[in-house]
């Protein structure tokens, strides 16, 4: 083996990672943007604003089915044609247009409700091109070893994505929707474009792999156990961020300070997921995915309990990175799943399960449950037992794994 063939070419998948994190990043902003204005884009089209809830449950509907169909479309492509790029650029390319139109659906007069919704249909249904497939582009070009330190850089995107939004929600609140949705259309696009001329320099580059030999897995069939874990992992951390923590920082804050507040809870998710994937490398994906969920639940306990806000902050801190090593070693093991030429069916299950979790989070939402004096208790606790069950499962899974090898 020639090493320092393989040193000069090991800065090419990160390039390739840190590409993607760009491309992710402007579809975390863009989905964003969607969401911040969907109420007023169903009132500029005549449709009822209390539909909000319910447009966001269909989309996370089409989003658990459209995972599944893309990633397997990109086994097939890249089966069959040897490349992504066209099939990602093709749906991504509808995706933008549909986008970038539909503030302008409540221009159409009578027809504007119809054309909003099949707007809002395709862009939902086409936008799942960036959501499995350039982690797949990722699987395929890279070394087993190398994955979970890749995908830590994907994941980064996500981060960064996730810590600006409450600021988008505020500088974008009285704009005109025209002028971000075109933007942040086109931009995606221009990002995505790119990834024609990365896949082509993978397939020429000498760390590109040969085509998978051995039979495809019944990926679906054995990684049940896996995705229930992940199920749970990710309710855990919707239930925590996204329901708890604005709850949490108002008792030591007014509403105004939540903007600076939220995005510490991302700071500890980006922070951490490169020592977690140095740990994966070293220790196991299952291993570090079972002490995550362990820190994770640690870290949700003491910020349920903080009794000053510097000690919700640095729980906040630790709960982020905690779910930031979850998610990466989550999609770690999904492509080592998929490892056998159906990194796309592994990846898409995985999306599929995340998005079954926002779904439990907004349908919760939508009944009205954490208001409820009731329920007060258990959406406090719910994140720490999600996590410790989680933990369970993965350990298990870690045991499991290291009996039959």
């Amino acid at each position: 083996m020639n090493l320092s063939n393989e040193s000069a070419n090991a800065s090419v998948p990160a390039g390739v990672a840190l590409y993607m994190s760009v491309v992710q990043f402007f579809f975390v902003t863009t989905w964003t943007i969607y969401v911040i204005f969907l109420p007023k884009l169903l009132a500029s089209a005549g449709l009822p604003v209390s539909w909000t809830p319910f447009i966001l449950i269909l989309d996370q509907l089409i989003f658990m089915a459209m995972d599944i169909y893309v990633g397997v479309a990109a086994d097939r492509a890249q089966k069959m044609l040897g490349k992504l790029g066209p099939l990602v650029i093709g749906l991504t390319v509808v995706s933008c247009i549909a986008f970038t139109l539909l503030p302008f659906a409540g221009s159409m007069g009578a027809a504007a409700p119809v054309v909003a919704l099949g707007l809002m249909l395709v862009w939902t249904t086409t936008s799942s091109a960036l959501r499995a497939p350039p982690w797949v582009l990722l699987a395929k070009y890279s070394a087993a070893p190398s994955v979970p330190r890749l995908n830590t850089m994907l994941l980064c995107g996500l981060a960064a994505g996730g810590a600006i939004a409450p600021y988008l929600g505020i500088a974008l609140k009285n704009v005109d929707p025209r002028l971000p949705f075109a933007l942040s259309s086109l931009t995606l696009l221009a990002a995505t474009v790119g990834i024609i001329y990365v896949e082509r320099h993978l397939k020429l580059s000498p760390i590109a792999p040969p085509s998978p030999t051995p039979e495809p897995a019944d990926v679906a069939g054995r990684s049940w156990p896996f995705l229930v874990g992940v199920l749970l992992l990710a309710v855990g951390f919707q239930i925590h961020y996204s329901i708890n923590t604005a709850a949490q920082f108002l008792k030591f804050t007014k509403p105004e300070g939540l903007e600076w507040l939220m995005p510490v809870f991302w700071i500890g998710f980006g922070v951490a997921m490169m020592p977690g994937s140095a740990l994966c490398k070293r220790f196991g994906t299952y291993q570090v995915m079972a002490v995550s969920a362990v820190l994770g639940a640690l870290g949700a306990y003491a910020a349920a309990s903080a009794g000053s806000l510097d000690m919700l902050i640095a729980a906040q801190v630790v709960t982020g990175g905690a779910w930031g090593s979850m998610l990466m070693c989550g999609f770690s093991a999904a492509v080592a799943a998929g490892r056998t030429g159906r990194e796309g069916l592994s990846l898409g299950l995985l999306f599929a399960v995340l998005a079954a979790a926002t779904l439990s989070r907004i349908v919760t939402v939508v009944a009205g449950l954490p208001k409820q004096a009731e329920y007060a208790a258990l959406f406090t606790w719910a994140p720490v037992l999600c996590w410790v069950v989680g933990a369970i499962l993965a350990g298990t899974l870690a045991f499991h794994r290291r009996a039959t090898v």
